[in-house]
């Protein structure tokens, strides 16, 4: 494939993979580009239309197309026809000369935390960069309304040069939630961990005219947790939330009991 609208002419400090899964067209990339492309060699590279809530998907059963665009702001880029899961494996595996030193997925209108994240194509679009052992930041704002995506993008600019000199562990990557306010209101910076309690969810059950049910699923606003260390808490007290999470979901602790187990006769 044709890469010749992947990146900026001018030599920069790194490489970035943008991506989201709101569309290529939605304001909270488009944000981050704009910071991001004033220090920083990008290629974005999104889905061509919103994909909110698709998890870790990939397209196995049709085609993927992936079509170059340069939108406003001179922003070129791949509009691709799938998940955000397969933007990340179409660039590497095809679109791109060359790995990306870093993916920034996002902003999203609309925080990742606690269970949600399991949900978010925001949040498995990082995901799929790490499992490719490339380092990666999902970045989320409360939404749907957001006023404040470009001093959200700028923190991002400067986080970069953290986990550019830090490094991150192989398989580990950052789930950033950041306060919808300009950053001298912020609280601060807290590290947290990812919270599992439920949200407050529902299904809506109606009726069509030919009387056969259908649903809309949904859920309520979450009213927080106790506890200060918790990702949805730290946001909710409007500090940036930033927390690491690991790709390799095997409970260690549970291995040597389930090693005592009794499975009969095989």
């Amino acid at each position: 494939m044709d890469a010749d609208p992947q990146r900026s002419e001018k030599p920069r400090l790194m490489h970035l993979l943008l991506t989201n899964d709101d569309g290529i067209y939605a304001e909270g990339l488009h944000a981050l580009y704009r910071q991001c492309s004033t220090r920083h060699s990008i290629t974005v590279i999104a889905p061509d239309r919103e994909r909110s809530a698709v998890g870790h998907g990939i397209t196995l059963h049709q085609p993927l197309r992936a079509v170059p665009v340069h939108l406003n702001g001179g922003m070129p880029g791949y509009a691709v026809s799938g998940t955000p899961a397969d933007c990340i494996k179409l660039a590497i595996l095809e679109i791109l000369k060359d790995r990306p030193d870093m993916v920034i997925s996002g902003i999203n209108p609309g925080a990742n935390v606690g269970v949600n994240i399991n949900y978010s194509g925001t949040v498995c679009a990082a995901k799929e960069a790490a499992i490719y052992g490339i380092p990666a930041i999902a970045v989320s704002m409360p939404g749907p309304d957001v006023a404040h995506y470009d001093e959200a993008a700028r923190f991002i600019l400067n986080l970069l040069g953290q986990v550019s000199q830090e490094g991150l562990p192989r398989g580990t990557f950052l789930n950033v939630n950041i306060p919808d306010l300009p950053l001298n209101a912020m609280s601060g910076v807290r590290i947290s961990r990812h919270g599992t309690t439920l949200f407050p969810e529902y299904v809506d059950k109606r009726m069509d005219p030919r009387n056969r049910a259908y649903y809309w699923q949904g859920c309520d606003a979450y009213l927080g947790h106790p506890d200060p260390s918790v990702d949805e808490t730290a946001l909710s007290k409007n500090y940036i939330s930033i927390t690491p999470i690991k790709c390799d979901a095997t409970d260690y602790d549970a291995i040597p009991n389930l090693k005592n187990w009794d499975f009969g006769t095989l």
